[in-house]
């Protein structure tokens, strides 16, 4: 099997299961994460192999069984799985020991959640992807980790920096110590709207050439990856501990989810991290 390289983040290969990590996170000995790829899994037709939805039509044995391979890959429970339900907002949940199981054994019993974070064991965290992007944390001191979905909307609205502040609130974490990590999304090269869209991201206040690229006709390539990375330093997180993907899912569409490809008919990857005894 040939594995697309990156040159930030880490390719690896467990029984066929094809996922990514961040060097940074490996380092940290209590911290297990990974970020999935299409490759690995059983399900079939549009969503073949490994998606990791129950929402989009696939077969719910099939869906379940790649959550257990991907778990089984990085080294986590998936009975332990919590999982978001995404609106493109900025809500953040607490997840504790009481929510193992939401989204994949059990219901999850609630919505707009777009971001989890944690400081107890084995509460695995997963948020769902298919272009926008996936924020992981983790604060090796406090001992707290998180992932957040930041859909173009979430990015606009800041929701990298509403996750740090929540873990800076709801545990004592420093700023100064958390761990970020951008994984593979939509890239600069793919990520083209128009008026409305430049808009919103105007609004922010470090907006400028450096997150855009115009291309005609009102339009522009926007960088999420750039707009994230300055909410997270804007929000005291170090530039040094943000790890940053090179990998866009829009131009490696064998490999990863993207909505934009599929135009909607497809699986989702997932960005999972927990704390490990």
């Amino acid at each position: 099997m040939t594995m697309l390289q990156s040159n930030t983040l880490t390719v690896h290969e467990q029984n066929g299961v094809v996922y990514y990590t961040f060097p940074a996170f490996d380092a940290v000995p209590f911290v297990r994460h990974g970020f999935s790829t299409r490759l690995g899994g059983v399900s079939e037709g549009i969503y073949e192999s490994m998606n990791l939805s129950f929402t989009r039509g696939d077969d719910t044995t099939a869906v379940r069984e790649n959550f257990n391979r991907f778990c089984t890959a990085i080294g986590v429970n998936h009975e332990h799985a919590v999982v978001s339900a995404q609106e493109h907002h900025t809500t953040i949940y607490n997840a504790t020991a009481a929510d193992r199981g939401r989204g994949v054994t059990r219901e999850r019993g609630y919505t707009d959640i777009d971001g989890l974070i944690t400081d107890e064991p084995n509460v695995v965290l997963f948020t769902q992807y298919a272009d926008c992007v996936p924020l992981f944390f983790a604060d090796p001191v406090r001992k707290v980790v998180g992932t957040s979905h930041a859909g173009w909307r979430g990015t606009a609205a800041q929701i990298g920096a509403v996750t740090v502040d929540r873990m800076a609130a709801d545990y004592g974490c420093k700023r100064e110590d958390i761990l970020a990590g951008i994984a593979p999304s939509i890239g600069p090269c793919c990520f083209e709207v128009d008026a409305p869209v430049i808009t919103e991201f105007q609004k922010l206040p470090f907006y400028d050439e450096g997150c855009y690229r115009p291309v005609g006709n009102d339009k522009a390539l926007i960088n999420l990856w750039e707009v994230n990375r300055r909410t997270l330093i804007e929000a005291g997180v170090k530039p040094e501990h943000i790890t940053v993907t090179d990998l866009c899912t829009k131009c490696h569409p064998d490999v990863f989810w993207s909505h934009r490809v599929t135009g909607g008919q497809r699986g989702s990857l997932a960005g999972c991290i927990a704390i490990q005894e």
